[in-house]
């Protein structure tokens, strides 16, 4: 393969990770509702409990997300990190606090106290999906960043990494994050809890988080589609192209239909779900359909000549695919390896089934000897 094949399979290998990441964040949004739907001690237990089986996946796959971006696209990895670190610290902050509420909650003599634990659970759910859709929202917006000629990132703003709050888009797709993610969580909670309290109260929520989160997405949409990109000239050159997104849309048609299958399919889970109380398996298409649609957005940000970290200070900083890559050796050494991916997934689908082999009940708590 050449390189600009290597560098393309990347990036879509980046893409169905960035997916799998916001679908998984269904955990976060979960934690967030902890008192909302858990309204005893002995309900709020078993939300966690049915969390707990499920928050070391979306850890993992932060870790491989950010693993696989630092490999095959080390300058991105270099820049983001070495420049935006305090919204990047806070991001892993917010998950060990989170590992750390798992392991402990339960503990005997725990001096903290489990409602100590769950705030901390509450937070993270808070805090990582907001954090990591304004993250990706500034691939779109861009971030102040400049490279010299050793490719030595210098940030032009004291704020590292939070200037992506003074930019009013990103906080549109960190809200539809967040809302998607609490959307995700109700599913789940529809699909794996037996509690006839818990279900009524999930599928309350899910009507006016799905709301919320198609507002928001669409707001964010409307806008990047309508605003300037970051593309590349004839000459290898960074300029602002107006309605560069919208322009990829039109000219990747099979990416746009991959956007509109995700779309359809997380509506289609939302609205049945809704219409149908007793059918309990939309987590499955909306969460298919939140991936599909990940994967489309990454593309459409970073394919068709396009940069994918646009600097807002100096436009010929702006990353790309092609200048922010490892190199051909390393990406067609790390192709191999990832030929076991699928592999990988097998297990964890066999690890998931497993663990959800029917929906978690008070009584089955009562006879599990280890509890989140």
């Amino acid at each position: 393969m050449s390189l600009d094949i290597l560098q393309h399979y990347w990036w879509i290998l980046i893409s169905v990770l960035g997916g799998i990441l916001v679908f998984l964040l269904f955990v976060q949004g979960g934690q967030s509702l902890l008192y909302t739907l858990g309204k005893t001690p002995e309900e709020k237990n078993l939300l966690i409990n049915s969390l707990g089986r499920k928050w070391e996946f979306t850890f993992t796959t932060l870790v491989v997300f950010g693993g696989a971006f630092f490999a095959s696209f080390p300058l991105f990895y270099s820049t983001s990190f070495g420049g935006a670190y305090i919204v990047w610290m806070l991001i892993l902050f917010s998950f060990v606090i989170q590992a750390v509420s798992y392991e402990y909650r339960k503990k005997p003599r725990n001096f903290l106290g489990q409602r100590t634990y769950e705030i901390f659970l509450i937070i993270n759910g808070v805090a990582a999906p907001l954090l990591i859709g304004a993250a990706v929202a500034t691939f779109f917006t861009g971030s102040p960043f400049q490279l010299n000629e050793m490719m030595q990132v210098h940030w032009m703003t004291p704020w590292r990494g939070l200037d992506a709050l003074f930019v009013l888009t990103n906080y549109f797709l960190a809200l539809a994050v967040f809302f998607l993610a609490r959307t995700l969580a109700c599913l789940f909670f529809i699909n794996t809890v037996a509690h006839p309290d818990i279900h009524k109260r999930s599928l309350k929520q899910l009507s006016r988080n799905a709301i919320l989160f198609v507002i928001f997405l669409l707001i964010f949409l409307g806008i990047i589609f309508c605003s300037k990109g970051f593309g590349i000239d004839m000459e290898g050159n960074i300029e602002t192209v107006s309605y560069k997104y919208f322009h990829n849309l039109l000219e990747m048609p099979a990416n746009t239909v991959l956007l509109l299958i995700g779309v359809v399919a997380v509506l289609y889970g939302i609205i049945k779900t809704l219409l149908h109380p007793e059918w309990r398996k939309g987590i499955w298409f909306t969460g298919c359909g939140s991936i599909l649609a990940v994967i489309a957005l990454f593309i459409l940000v970073g394919f068709n000549n396009t940069s994918f970290y646009p600097s807002t200070s100096d436009l010929q900083s702006s990353l790309t695919i092609y200048n922010a890559s490892s190199s051909e050796f390393t990406l067609k050494a790390m192709s191999y390896v990832s030929l076991i991916i699928p592999f990988v997934a097998a297990y964890i689908w066999y690890a998931w089934r497993a663990l959800t082999r029917k929906p978690i009940s008070q009584e089955e708590l009562q006879t599990e000897e280890h509890q989140y």
